[in-house]
């Protein structure tokens, strides 16, 4: 999701960046490794990824994905890897084994990616590299140079485009893209450039409609008529070519079969993705009947519920009756988003008695837009933002709201990412990086958090956060099934409509993206099952002396790590007798 997105990089000189072994084979191991991780983080930070979640900059280049550049990127992390074989982690520090830890999975995850030339498909179902260009048109424009960057990096579009397209053709060759039925429509999250009757009509335009009234009124007319300019010459034309490449030859050439063993050196390429997604090392039949075991104990706490609203029926009938009763829907995308609204606010009022230390950063809550709202997930969170889908309502139930706004704003996403980037006394490769299960497992753990603080107002809104729950425990069946055991879409979708409240729409969204994504799907649950076994470990072990709000801050201090690094964490809070890392912390 958000680590090392390799195909999304600009590369600076390694060689002029990394000092040789010998160099420095005389100090210490700490200050060793910490020579060889702030080398690479420097250049790291030379490289660009366009992404939905790339911060509150504005960046004037677009990265450089071409041969050279995925050599160079290739020889760096190689060379980062060697290097680091080199340090003993006996003669680290207690705080930089487990930096170390950190940072060599991040290092191994990035050099897997290239290694699988992974650039050469640079999209899934909901997400694509030219999606996330078009992201950066709804950050925050704050000042002149914002706005020069961002006619700078327009004007790279076209270079960037070809680039692309090139690495796509590489992966077409090789059957390395996604699914083709993964793929069907989505040339309609191009039109919206290619079809815009004006510049002034263009997405890419947006930024220029509204702009701070600390630029000079001149300044202001001349950088817009350099926005018509390069709208017109280079962003436009950019998204003609690639519309013509996935309507003419990459969507009518995809690859048809689901799964990823199908996929050039399939089965190991499944496993490293198991490993990126999951930072454990588990087969995917274990997977797969973890997910059958967790399922069928969801399933026994759902029934439980549809007893308690006195429903006569089985659990089918339960699930098409909450499909298609109107009192569970919005019926307008606003009132949808004052729900939202509503219960993030309430959390609010409850956060001081869950967590000792809180994020000074908020965030906003908007709709997905429109271009991309239709193969796009139910929300979405991270740094300053929750993302509602207000598409399609009758496929956004409001008894799932509480549990999606839980994960997403906060205390999950929007919560816990600006954590992490606010701890100044973790290294800035924690701060800035994003592991699936740890981000995506603190989340899930979060709508299940809710029946504690209160969160659910009714046993309706309690079974949408165990309909959510069965649906991320679904994930682990479904998508080794899909990818390593044959199964058919028809047959992934049928799975979830029989055993979650999910519509019918987001089910087939959300199968398209386990199809296209393989392996990502897998990171939610057994993240979730990670932080819940850890804390029950604790309470157990420290019985009356357990602190929830020292629990929850212990396990969102160490910003986002690998699972078994969050459970030797949650060892030592218990040997420390339930301590918090924060002094003023009861």
């Amino acid at each position: 999701m958000r680590l090392l997105k390799s195909g999304l990089m600009m590369v600076a000189s390694a060689s002029a960046i990394m000092a040789a072994p010998g160099a420095v084979a005389q100090e210490s191991a700490d200050a060793r490794f910490k020579a060889i991780y702030t080398a690479e983080w420097t250049w790291r930070q030379n490289q660009k990824a366009d992404d939905e979640d790339s911060g509150d900059h504005i960046s004037a280049h677009l990265p450089d994905v071409g041969p050279a550049a995925q050599a160079e990127r290739l020889k760096m992390w190689t060379d980062v890897t060697a290097k680091l074989a080199t340090i003993d982690p006996a003669q680290l520090t207690p705080e930089n084994r487990i930096d170390l830890q950190i940072y060599s999975n991040q290092i191994a995850t990035a050099l897997a990616a290239l290694r699988y030339r992974e650039y050469e498909k640079p999209l899934n179902a909901d997400t694509s590299f030219w999606g996330n260009v078009a992201g950066t048109a709804r950050q925050s424009f704050k000042t002149e140079q914002d706005y020069r960057n961002y006619l700078t990096m327009l004007g790279e579009m076209p270079r960037y485009f070809a680039q692309q397209i090139a690495n796509m053709k590489a992966g077409e060759a090789r059957g390395f893209t996604p699914p083709k039925i993964t793929l069907e429509g989505r040339d309609a999250t191009v039109t919206p450039i290619t079809d815009a009757k004006t510049p002034q009509d263009n997405p890419f335009y947006a930024p220029f409609k509204t702009m701070p009234a600390v630029i000079p009124a001149a300044t202001q007319a001349a950088l817009r008529a350099q926005a018509v300019a390069v709208i017109q010459n280079a962003v436009v034309p950019a998204h003609k070519s690639l519309l013509a490449f996935l309507r003419d030859d990459y969507i009518p050439h995809a690859k048809t079969s689901l799964d990823a063993y199908s996929l050039p050196d399939g089965k190991a390429y499944y496993q490293s993705k198991i490993r990126e997604f999951t930072t454990l090392d588990l087969t995917p039949a274990q997977i797969h009947q973890i997910g059958l075991d967790e399922v069928a104990g969801i399933r026994a706490q759902m029934l439980g519920v549809m007893k308690e609203v006195d429903f006569e029926g089985d659990l089918p009938a339960f699930l098409t009756y909450l499909r298609t009763d109107p009192r569970f829907y919005a019926k307008t995308p606003q009132a949808l988003l004052d729900r939202a609204a509503w219960i993030a606010k309430t959390f609010d009022g409850k956060a001081k008695d869950w967590f000792g230390h809180l994020p000074r950063s908020r965030f906003a809550i908007i709709p997905v837009p429109a271009d991309i709202a239709p193969f796009y997930t139910g929300g979405r969170g991270g740094p300053g933002v929750y993302l509602v889908n207000t598409y399609n309502l009758p496929s956004r139930p409001l008894y799932s709201l509480a549990a999606l706004t839980l994960h997403e704003s906060a205390p999950g996403h929007a919560f816990q990412m600006p954590l992490a980037a606010e701890n100044k006394d973790l290294p800035p490769f924690r701060q800035q990086s994003y592991i699936s299960a740890y981000g995506e497992g603190w989340a899930l753990y979060c709508e299940k958090l809710g029946v504690e603080m209160g969160m659910y107002d009714t046993p309706y809104d309690r079974f949408g956060m165990l309909s959510y729950q069965m649906w991320r425990a679904a994930r682990l069946v479904v998508d080794t099934g899909i990818h390593a055991m044959g199964w058919t879409r028809a047959q992934a979708q049928a799975y979830l409509h029989d055993n979650t409240a999910l519509a019918d729409h987001e089910i087939e969204t959300e199968v398209d993206r386990y199809i296209a994504w393989p392996g990502q799907a897998l990171s939610y649950y057994l993240g979730e099952k990670a932080i819940v076994d850890a804390r029950a470990k604790a309470q157990k072990a420290l019985g009356p002396k357990f602190n929830i709000r020292a629990f929850h801050d212990t396990v969102l201090q160490l910003g986002s790590v690998p699972l078994p690094v969050l459970q030797a964490r949650v060892d030592r809070f218990i040997a420390e007798g339930g301590k918090g890392p924060y002094p003023d912390e009861e």
